[in-house]
């Protein structure tokens, strides 16, 4: 408490330092968050469905890279292993798995994966595909 000569004492709350912080955190969640979306890095094949994919954190991911190699969100996981995880992972909750897989993996290994997530009790799987670039299309008289 401070002494004010005509007041007596003031037992005012002075804000600016927290303001200051709170400023300083904002600028700092405003830079990283964007850097935080990061992903595995995978070459999707196309398609011409305009169904997007959701955005909400209640939903796995599992990518197939183009060397075979699986990860489910960021963790490695091997294909001997992937029914095991999957079950613990979904166990009691009601999630949805996308597959995203490299457009260079083997059908065959695709396939298996869809069915060892099956066999782990997870009844909605989706597949995540890239829509094609269309090209801009020519004016005449250009």
């Amino acid at each position: 408490m401070l002494l004010n000569p005509r007041k007596g004492y003031v037992s005012e709350i002075n804000v600016t330092p927290f303001v200051d912080v709170m400023l300083v955190l904002l600028v700092i969640f405003m830079i990283t968050a964007p850097l935080m979306t990061e992903g595995l890095e995978v070459n999707l094949p196309e398609t011409k469905a305009v169904e997007v994919l959701p955005a909400d954190n209640e939903n796995l991911i599992l990518s197939i890279a183009a060397d075979g190699s699986m990860f489910l969100g960021k963790v490695r996981v091997e294909l001997k292993d992937l029914d095991k995880v999957l079950a613990q992972t979904v166990k009691g909750q009601n999630k949805q798995l996308f597959l995203q897989a490299d457009k260079s993996v083997p059908y065959g290994l695709v396939v298996e994966v869809m069915g060892q997530a099956r066999a782990a009790g997870i009844a909605d799987l989706g597949i995540v595909a890239e829509r094609p670039e269309k090209p801009e299309p020519s004016r005449p008289g250009r």
